[in-house]
């Protein structure tokens, strides 16, 4: 029998939603199911604001950053009349089942409502890497590239002028982003938030550098990172949150900067990437990994398996229960944090 299943994304934009969105209309329309999208994500749902999904209108987006139907954080959780709203939307719009794409926020609120009885497939994506059950999400790779890039035309500034130049990377719980790109591009010093270090280790690292004469360095930090002070760990967060109560966070590079001139003595500049790291075309990678999730999340949908989720498993995609994949973050692990560690100030 034929379906009407709604489409929404949710919470940060990301590289490849929109290859996400052109699949599932790609693999679900042949079989006569209708896709509706929620324009701006949970708020679509819940203020009835919707947009038929056809071929003409997912003609040429696969290589397009952003999404054609509009994202935001809001949080459906907040209380009881939001959930039994969100019911009552999908009895109205008729709708036999929702295939929600999103990160940590988006897929801990399709986990819960679909515990609740609401017919939900869940699709993996933050450019973070740090939801679990996949090995990898779509618009990583994106994200890895222009961080890289970055570091590498920072290279040659910073020898140049004799600087040290931080570059601070997104990643609010794991930092998989700064590792990667870190890696990839010589950082001198990586901090993320599963490891945190002092700042005199730091300045130990550039100071055993410029005695070497090495009278440059490049250290990476993701947003969410912390620095060790007098045994404590400190980050940086702004007074703000977003609609799930996380501190809206960034700053970190600046204060990390501040410190190292302070002690060595060297002139350190910051550049903050930002959301940059969302923006533009996704690469072929991500491209693939998207369009296979998508295809495989109308399957789900087809097949009413809900409350599950599309996952990377080496290079196979498997279906993954949605309640796993929130339980927990998936954050950098010690192997790859100890191989980034043993190449530092080198």
């Amino acid at each position: 029998m034929s379906k009407t299943i709604g489409v929404l994304t949710g919470g940060g934009d990301c590289p490849g939603l929109n290859a996400v969105i052109r699949a599932i209309v790609k693999r679900s329309l042949p079989r006569g199911n209708r896709i509706v999208g929620m324009l701006d994500g949970w708020a679509g749902l819940l203020e009835n604001r919707t947009r038929e999904l056809d071929p003409e209108s997912v003609s040429g987006i696969i290589h397009v950053g952003g999404t054609i139907i509009g994202t935001s954080r809001t949080n459906v959780l907040k209380d009881q009349a939001t959930i039994d709203l969100a019911f009552q939307r999908v009895r109205e719009l008729k709708l036999d089942g929702l295939i929600a794409i999103g990160g940590e926020g988006t897929l801990t609120v399709s986990a819960k409502l679909a515990s609740l009885g609401m017919p939900v497939v869940g699709v993996p994506k933050t450019i973070d890497n740090d939801i679990n059950e996949t090995d990898y999400t779509f618009g990583f790779n994106t994200a890895v590239e222009i961080a890289t890039e970055a570091i590498d035309r920072l290279h040659t500034t910073a020898e140049s002028h004799r600087r040290v130049m931080v570059v601070e990377v997104m990643g609010r719980h794991a930092g998989w982003i700064a590792t990667y790109a870190g890696i990839a591009g010589g950082a001198d010093v990586i901090l993320v938030p599963e490891y945190s270090m002092s700042v005199e280790e730091i300045v130990g690292i550039i100071e055993d550098r410029k005695a070497r004469g090495r009278r440059f360095s490049i250290v990476v930090v993701a947003e969410g990172a912390k620095i060790k002070r007098n045994g404590a760990e400190q980050g940086v967060a702004r007074d703000r949150k977003d609609p799930f109560g996380r501190p809206l966070l960034g700053g970190i590079g600046q204060v990390l900067a501040d410190e190292i001139e302070a002690s060595t003595g060297m002139e350190t500049r910051v550049t903050v990437l930002g959301h940059v790291q969302r923006g533009g075309s996704p690469t072929a990678l991500d491209r693939v990994l998207a369009t296979r999730l998508g295809a495989f999340a109308a399957d789900l949908a087809h097949e009413g398996r809900w409350g599950m989720m599309p996952s990377l498993k080496g290079t196979r995609i498997e279906a993954a229960p949605l309640s796993n994949a929130t339980s927990s973050l998936k954050l950098v692990d010690p192997e790859l944090w100890g191989l980034a560690r043993s190449f530092f100030g080198l």
